[in-house]
């Protein structure tokens, strides 16, 4: 019996649309990130992008536990001297909804060439709505996991 190694024409992607207001951070991007990636599917090879299409709806209302939403720093540096800056989780969630998921689901993707065009299959939105109704996206229940 031979292994069974999946080519990039064999791929067919399915969209799904996650409400973010559902379960915490964490829950959710790796949830996302397991959808992205295709590790649920059967037919899912390391070095072949088999994930699926993630619309992720209502970022504002987004969920952490405890104090998180105080606590919780972003770091970036410019790599000069004095250059680090940071902000709280509630100071980045006010200029913009989308990045703290964002951020979180591109930590919990693999580091390797696949994780750019993954990326590119994660579409955020602030409220309900969103541009991808004409793909039929079906819900995905995070509490279930299906």
């Amino acid at each position: 019996m031979k292994t069974y190694s999946a080519k990039a024409t064999d791929v067919i992607r399915k969209w799904y649309v996650v409400d973010a207001s559902e379960v915490p951070l964490g829950r959710l991007a790796t949830q996302v990130a397991t959808l992205l990636t295709g590790k649920g599917k059967p037919m899912f090879t390391h070095h072949t992008d088999c994930g699926d299409f993630v619309v992720v709806i209502n970022a504002e209302n987004l969920v952490v536990t405890g104090d998180k939403i105080n606590k919780k720093m972003y770091y970036h540096h410019s790599h000069y001297p004095g250059g680090l800056k940071e902000a709280k989780l509630s100071e980045v969630m006010a200029k913009d909804p989308t990045k703290p998921i964002i951020k979180a689901i591109r930590g919990m993707l693999p580091v390797n060439k696949l994780r750019d065009g993954r990326l590119l299959r994660l579409k955020v939105y602030a409220g309900m709505d969103h541009k991808h109704s004409a793909q039929t996206p079906t819900k995905y229940d995070l509490k279930a996991g299906k």
